[in-house]
């Protein structure tokens, strides 16, 4: 496959981006080699060369033409998206098309609507990717607690550790940076707290 497979759609990606600027994010994947090969308006960070984390097996399972979505992602500060994905270049390259939901998650109701994803997360999409994990369960946490996580108390971040470590989360390399920055605290602050929570729990 060439792999400029996606220059046919760049166009229509550049069309798209400009029309929604600055809310979309469009990221295109070379599922074979589990890398981001190209990025327009790069709102969540990803560059070209970054690894995707997807599965192959499982997207190459799905029809070629299939669109994958809508549906919901969470970032590492609590920030929602909308995404739909679509395989290109015969399956073997996937477009997404990541829209950022902050602008409309507080106004009306039909826009909320409008932004609201339809489908559940697809597995092969995030098989692999455990910082989307990572910040589902931390949104999740927080909400659960109706906390916002840049006011959360130490007691209450001993809690979101011990949570996280419940879950398996630190036995992933470089977690615990992911961890730190979704709360916006330094990684020796996250193995502070960590440290502190496996104390406890060894001592009862």
């Amino acid at each position: 496959m060439d792999d400029q497979w996606w220059a046919p759609q760049a166009p229509v990606v550049a069309a798209v981006v400009a029309l929604f600027h600055p809310h979309v994010e469009v990221v295109a994947h070379d599922i074979r080699r589990d890398r981001v090969v190209a990025v327009w308006n790069p709102l969540s960070g990803r560059k070209i060369g970054d690894p995707s984390l997807l599965e192959p097996e499982l997207l190459q399972a799905q029809r070629s033409d299939a669109v994958i979505g809508p549906y919901p992602k969470v970032d590492e500060h609590g920030g929602r998206w909308t995404s739909v994905s679509v395989p290109l270049g015969q399956g073997q390259g996937l477009l997404c098309i990541n829209f950022d939901r902050s602008a409309v998650d507080g106004a009306a109701e039909l826009l909320t609507r409008f932004a609201a994803a339809v489908q559940p997360r697809p597995d092969a999409l995030f098989e692999r990717d455990w910082p989307h994990e990572v910040n589902v369960l931390v949104d999740d946490w927080c909400r659960a607690a109706q906390v916002p996580r840049s006011r959360l108390s130490r007691p209450q971040r001993l809690e979101l550790v011990a949570h996280l470590d419940g879950k398996g989360v630190f036995a992933v390399r470089h977690a615990a940076g992911h961890v730190a920055t979704s709360l916006g605290v330094s990684r020796a602050t996250v193995y502070d707290l960590l440290k502190t929570v496996r104390t406890r729990e060894e001592s009862r």
